[in-house]
Order: structure tokens, then C-alpha cells, then sequence
């Protein structure tokens, strides 16, 4: 796996102004783990955009929405596939696994993802026009 420097250093506890600390703190609480992963501890230098994503994410992530938990990881894999994030490709596969999925359901989710964004770049070349019927 490709590792590089990160444009803001990844901030240990002691680093944090007190609104992140805060999100850290709600982190914890909602995960039930002690584990604050490299994400949002870079995200961190921002404690206003730390604070409006883990809102949004903790929101669409959560239980209790018409999704069920695995297959919003799945789809949080299958868009970072497409967008070449091997960070969240990573920590959303974890996730998945956690959740339950099997190493043939993570095959067989990449073989539709390859197979859609093949099919979406001919049909974005070809220029093919919408059917009526799925207007």
C-alpha cells in the first residue's frame, strides 16, 4: 500500500482545540471504541468541517435510517473505489467487515462496480440518449 507524508500532521488528544475534542469525545461515545482513526484526527485542524462531517456521517452511518449499516459500507466502498481513495477503501472494508460482509459479498460488490463503471464510460462515449421509458 502507497504511503505518503499528509499535507496536516495527524493530531494526538493533547493537540486538539476543545471543539474537536468534543467530536472526538462523541466519536467514542457513538462507536463505543477508544479508537479515533487518522482521518478525522487530520480533519481536526478544521474543528468547524470536523465537527459538519461527523454530524453528517454519524447521521447517514447510524442506525435507524431506511439503509440497512452493511450495505451503506458497501456503497461507502463502492464510491471510493470509483474515486481511487484507498484510505476510505480500507477503513469502510473494515467497517463492512465488522458488519458482517464476506470476503465473497466484497468480490462480488467490486466485480458490479467494475462492471457499472465500465458500462457508464460507454454509454458516456456513445453519448446513448436516456430511454423515455426511464424518464
Amino acid at each position: 500500500m502507497e504511503q505518503f507524508s499528509p499535507i496536516l500532521p495527524v493530531l494526538a488528544d493533547e493537540d486538539l482545540d476543545p471543539r474537536a475534542a468534543a467530536v472526538f469525545e462523541d466519536i467514542r461515545a457513538t462507536r463505543q471504541t477508544d479508537f479515533i482513526n487518522n482521518f478525522w484526527r487530520v480533519l481536526a485542524h478544521d474543528p468547524a468541517n470536523l465537527e459538519r462531517t461527523w454530524g453528517e456521517l454519524k447521521e447517514l452511518m447510524g442506525e435507524g435510517t431506511s439503509l440497512d449499516p452493511l450495505v451503506k459500507e458497501l456503497i461507502y466502498v463502492a464510491v471510493s473505489t470509483v474515486n481511487n481513495c484507498t484510505y476510505c477503501v480500507r477503513s469502510h472494508t473494515a467497517a463492512a467487515r465488522a458488519k458482517g460482509a464476506s470476503d465473497q459479498q466484497l468480490a462480488e460488490m467490486q466485480s458490479i462496480v467494475a462492471a457499472a463503471n465500465k458500462t457508464n464510460r460507454l454509454a458516456i462515449g456513445l453519448q446513448v440518449p436516456v430511454d423515455e421509458a426511464f424518464s
